[in-house]
């Protein structure tokens, strides 16, 4: 794998669906396992858990596990920090996506601290020689960058939801995650994602982004929903969780023990 190729770009560019899972250890062990059975990408939510979002050293060690076995990071950071942007992108990732944006002026200030030029004016992020410049040996490495950089939001909050046709026409947006159990939140129905509220705001996020073309991602809940999600144009597609996987193992091991005796 070329690390400096953007695989996860190139098939949703393809217009095929990216299959990928949650890792809650964050771990690059099994990063590199998650790689092994052929997964797209593994996510990092730095919103919720693991490192500081600001902890080069521990990304790297992440990473180094992705390029190993041809899978991609996803990372979240927790917000439109243009310094926690260009400090992510330093180390090597090039699929980032910024947690709970408002509006259209949090997506750009994003987008901009990715490029080195946005939207046909100089972008805002720096210049120097870090691990994606492979450490200052990377040739057309400007240009390389933002060719390769995948940049989305998470559209989770009633705000958004009113915003997205001002979102959804931000130049060189990569990708819109919905997650909709922040949105039940937000919609005040915790938990409940086939509220009609929840479904109405979910239905409006999707026609928003087949009208102005920006690719979706989600969460998938079985073989099904996956399935039906990509017929719904869904290209970014988490399937589970390192979190959820043990618990399905072992969660339930003792219960199921003293039964059986």
């Amino acid at each position: 794998m070329n690390p400096r190729h953007n695989s996860l770009r190139a098939t949703v560019e393809d217009d095929d669906p990216a299959f990928g899972v949650l890792d809650n250890t964050y771990s690059p062990e099994v990063v590199e396992l998650l790689g092994e059975f052929g997964f797209d990408f593994v996510w990092m939510d730095l919103e919720h858990g693991g490192p500081s979002p600001w902890d080069g050293d521990a990304l790297e060690e992440l990473l180094r596990a992705a390029e190993l076995t041809d899978t991609e990071l996803l990372v979240r950071i927790p917000e439109a920090n243009p310094a926690m942007v260009r400090k992510a992108l330093d180390a090597g990732v090039r699929n980032l996506f910024v947690s709970r944006v408002s509006d259209a002026d949090e997506v750009r200030t994003a987008l901009a601290a990715a490029h080195f030029e946005y939207d046909g004016q100089p972008g805002e992020r720096g210049l120097a020689g870090p691990r994606a410049a492979r450490y200052g040996q990377a040739a057309d490495y400007t240009e390389t960058e933002d060719e390769e950089v995948l940049v989305g939001v998470t559209i989770e909050t009633e705000t958004a939801v009113e915003n997205i046709e001002e979102i959804f026409s931000v130049p060189e947006l990569g990708f819109a995650f919905l997650g909709p159990n922040d949105l039940s939140i937000a919609l005040g129905h915790p938990g409940e994602r086939d509220h009609p509220e929840v479904e109405a705001a979910v239905d409006t996020v999707e026609a928003a982004a087949r009208e102005h073309d920006v690719t979706l991602g989600g969460l998938t809940f079985g073989v099904d929903d996956a399935v039906n999600k990509v017929e719904r144009d869904y290209r970014i597609l988490h399937v589970g969780s390192s979190l959820g996987a043990l618990t399905g193992q072992f969660g339930s091991w003792h219960e199921v023990y003293e039964n059986a005796r």
